[in-house]
């Protein structure tokens, strides 16, 4: 099965998902929630297919505030200097206050993506 694009939104009371190509849509209190209740969801609209969806066949998309207000843990700051970006640009992105165009979206995520590889790759001495 190719990936089902689920489109997430901060909510006043959490998140929001809904499903791009199918009808389907849920809210969560945060995105660990808002993932299995997606998943749960997805589940009862294919149930007739007897297709299983998991966390693996779901290709989720973020905007940068909810990305950055969702995984405090990386430092915007850390970040810019890694990419080589103004860190007062990234701020005003982060903060919704300027719109990224595709390319600064995809230089920030490889950004993103270089940093997640290297922290999968580390191992510790035991």
């Amino acid at each position: 099965m190719t990936k089902i694009k689920i489109n997430i939104e901060k909510t006043h009371t959490g998140y929001s998902a809904f499903a791009e190509r199918y009808p389907v849509a849920t809210t969560g209190k945060d995105l660990i929630k808002l993932k299995k209740n997606i998943v749960d969801a997805l589940n009862l609209y294919f149930e007739k297919k007897s297709q299983k969806i998991g966390e693996e066949n779901l290709r989720i998309y973020l905007d940068l505030p909810q990305f950055f207000e969702f995984y405090k843990i990386i430092n915007a700051k850390a970040l810019s200097e890694n990419i080589g970006m103004n860190q007062s640009l990234l701020a005003q992105y982060i903060k919704g206050h300027k719109k990224p165009s595709a390319n600064q979206v995809n230089r920030i995520l490889k950004g993103i993506h270089q940093i997640g590889k290297e922290l999968a790759e580390i191992r510790f001495i035991a």
